[in-house]
């Protein structure tokens, strides 16, 4: 059997995919008025991104241990390569480290150093590899390979939830008092950190188009959009994406979902970009 590969739900891969490449999303947790959902499991309340009050947490040793032996169960011991967001923003890989030292070698992790469909990105890569019979070892470098190569932009309409989190650092800093700013945030190194910022929010996504653009290089890309509750907006910059990029081989529009969308807030819409990657198989289409 190929190697199975995990990664978790902040990787906001669609089902569909999900399940055409038998990768096991283990679900992040959200809380609000002092009730814990799981993220794909338990029936969430809507319009989280905006209310007061959210706080998210990552998937604890246990509920890693459980999804890492079922997979290691299917993957009939071939393994398993567990692709996780960044180490900087969640403490979800250090437990998935623990939860690991259970089998012997056989279960190896991945910072992605990153969130959202830069995760997914490095999860299919990874699936990819396995599928093409590659054993565990090379799947884990595939894995590697796509996470220190996916770029990571996102425009964010209002600054109010960037402080709250904290995902950030010194948000106060970069952006001062100018509460008019509008950002392009990029991953860097497993964190978020500022790459440009203008006064309107149509201009930052005018920048954003222009930054992801330059990511690709002119190379044959596949597109990812991730939005927090604007889809006419994510459609919009996928369509002006397509008319800049020479090549698109895959694309995919998701919502960014309860356990990301408070940390950024409605209106935040951002462009993921990543080579090494063969057409994705399995997108419905929308």
């Amino acid at each position: 059997m190929p190697v199975v590969v995990v990664t978790d739900s902040s990787s906001r891969l669609p089902e569909s995919v999900a399940a055409h490449y038998g990768i096991r999303q283990v679900p992040l947790h959200v809380s609000y008025d002092d009730k814990d959902y799981r993220e794909g499991i338990d029936p969430i309340p809507e319009n989280l991104s905006s209310t007061p009050g959210v706080t998210t947490s990552g998937a604890n040793p246990a509920e890693l241990t459980e999804y890492f032996e079922s997979a290691l169960e299917a993957s009939e011991g071939d393994g398993v390569v567990a692709v996780h967001l960044s180490r900087k923003l969640s403490g979800t890989w250090s437990s998935a480290r623990l939860a690991a030292e259970r089998f012997s070698g056989q279960v190896r992790i991945v910072d992605s150093r990153s969130v959202g469909l830069a995760v997914g990105f490095t999860a299919i890569a990874a699936a990819q590899a396995a599928a093409a019979g590659a054993d565990r070892d090379r799947v884990y470098e595939s894995a590697i390979r796509q996470a220190a190569t996916v770029d990571s932009l996102l425009a964010v309409q209002q600054l109010d939830n960037l402080r709250q989190s904290g995902r950030i650092s010194a948000a106060g800093k970069l952006f001062g008092s100018a509460l008019s700013i509008k950002p392009i945030l990029h991953m860097v190194d497993g964190t978020l950190q500022l790459r440009e910022r203008h006064r309107t929010y149509s201009k930052a996504l005018d920048k954003m188009v222009d930054a992801a653009v330059e990511c690709a290089g002119g190379r044959a890309v596949t597109v990812g959009i991730q939005h927090c509750e604007s889809p006419v907006v994510a459609e919009e910059l996928l369509e002006t994406l397509r008319g800049r990029l020479r090549m698109v081989t895959s694309e995919l529009v998701v919502e960014l979902g309860p356990i990301l969308g408070p940390h950024v807030g409605p209106g935040a819409v951002g462009v993921v970009i990543a080579s090494h990657l063969d057409p994705i198989e399995g997108i419905e289409a929308r």
